[in-house]
């Protein structure tokens, strides 16, 4: 009888064992801030409101407060691939916005996918957006694959490349929006015609609701003492000079110039939000992912830089939208259902011209007037036009056919370009790609031009920039792209679902944030991934 017992007990043991599910969150929302670089966390910190979205992630949630782009170029394609696989440029295959690609002879737009088309946006355009040239998986291909599809995905961004490569190959859809209507859109890579809600999003026409109310400074401008003085002649005018900023003249006629503001933000919470609402994301039996990238940052910090009020407001406002977000999860999914990330693509550089005020070296270099320069050099001695094709992503581009159909000695070519660009003003050092392991230059430097070295679509030739100097076509504004902590320092917060409360300040990578998912899931890592779990993190 004890035997029967003790058999019958084990066996009750094993069937519960095998009833358990795996424990995990309804829904993962990951968060980018396109151009937000560490410092904003706590430059800002003062003036955030306490109930607000960053003070309840710092405070409530766990902060990586020292957490770096391991590549270079640190731009915006590269930023959200690197976060949702985990992996890097060298292995990802997205080594910028754009690039040449060297065994087509063409360049190509990070995105672009001529295959699929425009849904959504009424123009007939032959060409729309697809993740193809994405190599490897995402986290959420890794979902998905792992609960046999029956998991959500969605991406959300203004920028068409900050929700598709979020959101990865097997997504549900990606949407971004479209400045020539004004509307969120997609293409044929995820459905044919827009859902019905999305039409009936889009027919509000919110963003002629923004522009009615103009853009003034959150509180008293006087107040804004973290930021230069307002209207400085190296910041944009292409929505005014100056605070307040009247948008009337772009209602119904221009829906572009809303990227540029704070409404952007508000737009991209809003769709965020009906995404959740008509998808019922983070409501079913599976994990869901909402991917959402706040792209409006980056347009204000190109236009006006760092220390401008525009962002310094842009920042205020983004603090709410983050809470009214955080605020809609606990309504529909239910606080503490969630769980939530955010970080940034990459950071920015100081305004050449706010650096010089300050003392500080710093510059800007036109990189095709400096192409043009080298190209006819060279065409001086080899009698060649044009055997420069490209300067994407701070990398010089050879015309290898038109080289090896004039049996051209490539390597002489390579020295003479690099002798030329050594010796002009705000170049730190430039060197051959295919021989960077061998270049004396600090480690760190080294690993971060490998890990975004992709032969197919790389340069032959590196340009690195002295500190502060930045690729500028004109003479307002700011850029990135380089490997310096300005540019590659980024904040990471994690909140809600199977996240401690705390703070670490051990050296944590953008390529980790994948990998700790993916153990919070118990799923997979991507296919390429290459970054380690921030156990420190986990409950």
């Amino acid at each position: 009888m004890r035997n029967l017992f003790l058999g019958l007990a084990a066996l009750l043991s094993t069937v519960v064992s095998f009833s358990q599910t795996v424990s995990r969150p309804k829904l993962v929302v990951g968060i980018v801030v396109d151009q937000m670089r560490w410092d904003y966390l706590y430059r800002y910190y003062d003036r955030y409101a306490a109930n607000g979205g960053f003070k309840r992630m710092l405070n409530q949630g766990f902060s990586c407060d020292n957490t770096f782009i391991p590549y270079a170029p640190t731009v915006t394609a590269p930023g959200h691939a690197t976060i949702y696989t985990g992996s890097v440029p060298a292995i990802h295959g997205i080594t910028g916005n754009f690039w040449w690609e060297n065994n087509k002879g063409h360049d190509m737009y990070c995105t672009v996918d001529d295959m699929e088309k425009n849904v959504g946006s009424g123009v007939a355009e032959e060409g729309s957006q697809s993740p193809r040239n994405l190599l490897v998986t995402t986290i959420g291909d890794e979902l998905k694959l792992a609960t046999n599809s029956r998991s959500k995905v969605i991406g959300v961004a203004l920028k068409d490349r900050g929700g598709i490569l979020a959101a990865g190959h097997m997504a549900n859809a990606a949407y971004w929006y479209d400045g020539k209507t004004g509307n969120f859109i997609t293409s044929t890579y995820y459905m044919k015609e827009l859902p019905a809600w999305v039409s009936d999003f889009n027919s509000k026409k919110l963003v002629n609701k923004y522009y009615e109310q103009g853009w003034n400074t959150l509180y008293p401008i006087n107040t804004y003492t973290q930021s230069t003085a307002d209207d400085k002649k190296y910041e944009s005018t292409g929505i005014g000079k100056g605070f307040p900023y009247d948008l009337k003249r772009f209602i119904g006629t221009n829906y572009n110039p809303v990227l540029t503001t704070p409404y952007g933000n508000t737009l991209t919470t809003e769709f965020a939000k009906a995404v959740l609402t008509n998808e019922k994301l983070g409501t079913g039996k599976e994990t869901d992912i909402l991917t959402v990238s706040y792209s409006s940052p980056d347009y204000i910090g190109h236009g006006f830089g760092p220390n401008s009020i525009e962002q310094e407001d842009d920042f205020l406002r983004l603090d709410k939208e983050l809470a009214d977000l955080l605020d809609f999860l606990d309504s529909k999914v239910g606080k503490d259902q969630y769980t939530v990330f955010l970080s940034a693509d990459h950071g920015v550089a100081h305004v050449p011209a706010f650096m010089a005020e300050n003392k500080i070296p710093s510059g800007s270099i036109n990189p095709e007037n400096l192409k043009k320069d080298i190209n006819s050099k060279l065409q001086e001695v080899y009698g060649k036009n044009n055997l420069i094709v490209s300067s994407f992503n701070y990398q010089y581009y050879l015309n290898m056919p038109a080289i090896d159909s004039a049996k051209l000695d490539k390597e002489k070519i390579i020295n003479s370009i690099i002798n030329y660009v050594s010796w002009q003003p705000g170049i730190s050092r430039v060197f051959a790609t295919d021989e960077m392991m061998e270049t004396p230059m600090n480690k760190k430097m080294r690993e971060m031009f490998a890990n975004g070295y992709y032969p197919k679509r790389s340069g032959q030739i590196q340009v690195v920039m002295d500190p502060h100097w930045i690729e500028g076509f004109s003479a307002t504004g700011t850029t990135h792209g380089a490997w310096a902590p300005y540019d590659a320092h980024i904040p990471l917060l994690w909140y809600g679902w199977g996240i401690k409360q705390g703070k670490l300040n051990r050296e944590t990578y953008m390529t980790d944030i994948a990998a700790t998912l993916a153990a919070l899931l118990h799923i997979q890592m991507p296919s390429g991934c290459v970054g380690q779990v921030i156990t420190e993190v986990l409950k």
